[in-house]
């Protein structure tokens, strides 16, 4: 962790964030960065560098110089200069490695302009920013109602309270540019404070927000992404991803940054194959690419008379079929060229240690009993299809030729049980 306020005290309870160190969505972990010089000492006679990096609210960070020599080190609580008062933040890195975060941020260590650190924080100055951020949650619900009064297509996405809670910054997204002059006289009537509005992105809304991705992990852009580069379309060509917005598109409704991570990896492979609208020229037929296969070296070719029946291919094969193509040589047919893919087996992962199934305590449920409604003719009475008693010595009388008569549909036989006295 970042700080010492997540660490755990007897029992397991937490003692700073009570987060339990799950905490990382709330810019205790968030673009952190791994001091690999910290074990390592000085050169004798050489003054630590007087740089440090403090990070606030949702991963945002500054550089500060520390004028008064005070002894600093990772998770201690500051304050620092601010325009108007003084802020509250935490260090994250102190050391060379500032050096080189502030070169990787273009920012100049021997600027007079880089503001200072006044002393480690004391209870006071650490009461007041937490009772500044307990009220950032309502006050954000609240700005929001008054933005949708004023019909302001605008979305304010956080709200970040200076230490010493003398001035709050409104965070907002929108497509266009807003005239808010009329919002912030009501912001500063309702919650009696400075206000000040930034506009951000909405990559860099869900960095500061934070979530999880579609991958199960945290966002890249809430945890070590500090660089946005631009995502097109054409990143998802090429590694012959379906153009479905719906999964390419991440937290913020662009595209994933992720999909410019592999994207040299397929640049590279790509190289060495023929172009995707390469056509081959048979005697039996043209025919034209209708799938590749990047890492295995594979072309699938169908000839435009069957498009259902496909050919596979090598891309030295189909390099090969090119040649002769230029030479104004037809082949004879794919047919000669293409190559059988032998069906993997089908792998069954069965259960190694033997053990029987999950469910096997479990009841089976109940079948439902099928309720027939009969009706009772009396006791062991015999009731025909037709609701008569049915009488078989009536029978033998109105036939006299004894025959035997035709046999009635199988009776149904209801019995109840009567007590005999």
């Amino acid at each position: 962790m970042a700080c010492t306020s997540c660490s755990t005290s007897d029992g397991g309870a937490p003692k700073g964030c009570k987060n339990n160190g799950t905490c990382g969505t709330d810019s205790c972990n968030k673009l952190t960065v791994f001091d690999w010089l910290s074990n390592m000492s000085l050169p004798n006679g050489d003054a630590p560098f007087d740089c440090v990096e403090v990070r606030f609210k949702n991963g945002r960070k500054e550089f500060y110089r520390n004028t008064e020599k005070i002894t600093l080190s990772m998770g201690d609580i500051v304050a620092t200069v601010a325009s108007p008062g003084h802020d509250i933040g935490i260090v994250t890195l102190t050391g060379e490695l500032v050096k080189i975060q502030m070169k990787k941020k273009g920012a100049n260590h021997l600027s007079n302009e880089i503001p200072k650190i006044y002393r480690k924080a004391s209870q006071k100055d650490i009461d007041i920013w937490s009772a500044a951020r307990d009220r950032e949650e309502p006050m954000k619900v609240r700005a929001r109602e008054l933005a949708i009064a004023q019909k302001l297509e605008m979305k304010i996405s956080d709200i970040e309270f200076q230490g010493d809670g003398s001035k709050a910054t409104f965070y907002y997204t929108a497509n266009d540019r807003i005239d808010f002059r009329a919002l912030i006289k009501d912001f500063a009537k309702e919650f009696s404070t400075r206000i000040e509005m930034k506009q951000v992105g909405f990559r860099q809304e869900a960095a500061r927000l934070g979530g999880i991705g579609s991958c199960g992990r945290e966002l890249c852009c809430s945890t070590w992404l500090t660089d946005f580069r631009s995502v097109n379309t054409s990143a998802a060509r090429y590694q012959q991803l379906s153009l479905n917005p719906q999964k390419l598109a991440g937290q913020c409704g662009k595209l994933k940054c992720c999909l410019n991570y592999e994207l040299d990896t397929y640049m590279d492979a790509l190289k060495d194959f023929p172009d995707f609208e390469t056509k081959l020229v048979t005697e039996k037929g043209d025919a034209i690419c209708q799938k590749q296969d990047i890492f295995k070296g594979l072309m699938w070719f169908a000839y435009t008379n069957n498009f259902a029946n496909w050919h596979v291919l090598k891309i030295e094969q189909v390099k090969e079929i090119v040649a002769e193509n230029k030479l104004k040589n037809k082949v004879s047919s794919l047919e000669d060229y293409a190559i059988e893919i032998i069906a993997e087996p089908e792998k069954n992962f069965n259960n190694a240690m033997g053990q029987e199934s999950l469910t096997r305590f479990d009841q089976p449920k109940p079948k439902k009993k099928q309720h027939k409604k009969r009706k009772a003719v009396g006791e062991n009475a015999i009731v025909s299809n037709n609701n008569k008693p049915a009488n078989n010595s009536n029978n033998n009388r109105q036939n006299p030729n004894n025959k035997k008569p035709a046999e009635p549909r199988k009776p149904i036989i209801i019995t109840k049980n009567v007590d005999k006295k």
